[in-house]
């Protein structure tokens, strides 16, 4: 299968998929398990897309359209993997109106990805978040833990490049 633009292909490994059908096993007769089934993904895989889905569907009996519409309604879960440098840009009131969209659409171009999307080398991912409490630095953006406040566009290269 082809990897679209902004995604990373899925590279599974038999210990992974030994251990999530391990998990369902366990886990599968209870009440309310697709629940702590994907969370049990999540966290073999870090993400659960269509493939892992379609394993636990299998195992279970859950129609693919049921684990979907669970995985994408629930924030905890994300369908593709995050990049090893997750860049989260705030795009609350406050970094708004202060320049973050401009920030947000500067990284999806330097990128070639839109929010949601890893880089196809595995490096970056891009969110939006609505708020990391550091409104007085506005417009703010997170590399994993670290923050990088008062930004403008032309900043944008010289923090990526400390990553590179």
């Amino acid at each position: 299968m082809a990897a679209k633009k902004g995604t990373v292909p899925f590279h599974g490994t038999k210990e992974q998929e030994e251990s999530l059908r391990k998990a369902i096993d366990e886990l599968k007769d209870e009440k309310g398990a697709l629940m702590p089934i994907l969370q049990k993904a999540q966290d073999i895989y870090g993400c659960l897309p269509a493939e892992v889905q379609k394993i636990i569907s299998d195992a279970t009996g859950i129609p693919m359209e049921k684990i979907y519409g669970v995985a994408t309604f629930y924030s905890q879960f994300t369908l593709n993997p995050k990049g090893r440098y997750r860049i989260s840009v705030c795009l609350g009131t406050a970094c708004y109106v202060k320049g973050s969209g401009d920030i947000y659409n500067a990284l999806m171009e330097k990128l070639g990805i839109t929010g949601g999307e890893c880089t196809p080398d595995g490096k970056f991912s891009l969110d939006a978040c609505r708020c990391v409490g550091a409104c007085g630095l506005a417009p703010v953006m997170m590399i994993n833990d670290e923050v990088y406040g008062r930004l403008t566009v032309d900043d944008l290269d010289g923090i990526l490049a400390k990553y590179e």
